[in-house]
């Protein structure tokens, strides 16, 4: 029942920052996914894997692994650069 800790990314849908912030505590499938024969759907006994924890920091996410005995990898945050570009660049 291993664990990975993220940082939430910035929804590409929106230029919001809203609980970008926020690190999550995610569980990872410990069984593979199959096919229902019936509907055709995709599913797996395992119910671990639709857990999701927030927690304010990165601190707290790997307090609460510990404190449980949660085997958890941390993801690093990559950099947010911006790529600035002038309106006129488009005609050049």
């Amino acid at each position: 029942m291993a664990a990975r800790i993220y940082q939430r990314p910035q929804s590409a849908m929106q230029s919001g920052r809203a609980r970008t912030d926020e690190w999550v505590l995610e569980f990872e499938q410990s069984e593979a996914r199959r096919a229902d024969p019936l509907m055709g759907w995709t599913g797996s006994g395992d119910t671990q894997a639709q857990v999701q924890l927030t927690f304010p920091t990165r601190d707290e996410a790997k307090a609460y692994a510990e404190k449980y005995g949660i085997p958890a990898r941390v993801h690093a945050t990559p950099p947010h650069t911006l790529k600035l570009q002038a309106y006129a660049d488009n005609f050049r």
